[in-house]
């Protein structure tokens, strides 16, 4: 394969990966670490080595983690029973199975449905799904901080080294 095939596809990914930053049930972070790692392949690592994808794993670890725990993050800030924070974080797992919908709503539901089981009032669960709602709204604009770094230590390194 011709290698402005391979930026092409390189360059493919990490766009669809920034997308996917903001689009529930892309992989974003994923995508743009591949694209990246593709990148550095195709320059035979030259420009971007072992310690700089070290870091991009890093952060596109991290990226991954925000999604699943800012959720739950967002419930016990209000307060949220054990359960609830079970069912927030059973929730965001389980969701990303069903696509957007899932992602979004199952760690709502499963962080009322926990705080309902812990205690039944229906106020108090509401309150929880909320929180969980706004951490998880917070936790992509961190997921987002992550992707632009990544986007931002890679050009540094392909474009000073």
């Amino acid at each position: 394969m011709h290698p402005a095939a391979w930026w092409t596809l390189s360059l493919f990914l990490i766009v669809l990966g920034v997308i996917g930053t903001f689009v529930p049930a892309i992989p974003g972070p994923a995508l743009v670490f591949a694209g990246m790692l593709l990148g550095a392949w195709i320059d035979h690592f030259s420009r971007i080595g072992a310690i700089t994808l070290a870091v991009l794993g890093l952060l596109t670890v991290l990226a991954l983690a925000v999604d699943i725990v800012a959720g739950v993050v967002g419930a016990r800030r209000v307060g949220a029973s054990r359960l609830a924070l079970i069912g927030a974080a059973a929730g965001g797992i389980i969701g990303l199975f069903f696509g957007i919908i899932g992602i979004v709503v199952l760690p709502f539901v499963g962080a009322v449905a926990g705080e309902l089981l812990s205690r039944p009032r229906l106020a108090s669960a509401a309150r929880v799904g909320i929180g969980t709602w706004l951490g998880m709204a917070f936790g992509a604009l961190a997921k987002a901080a992550l992707v632009f770094a990544m986007l931002g230590v890679f050009v540094l390194a392909y474009f000073v080294n």
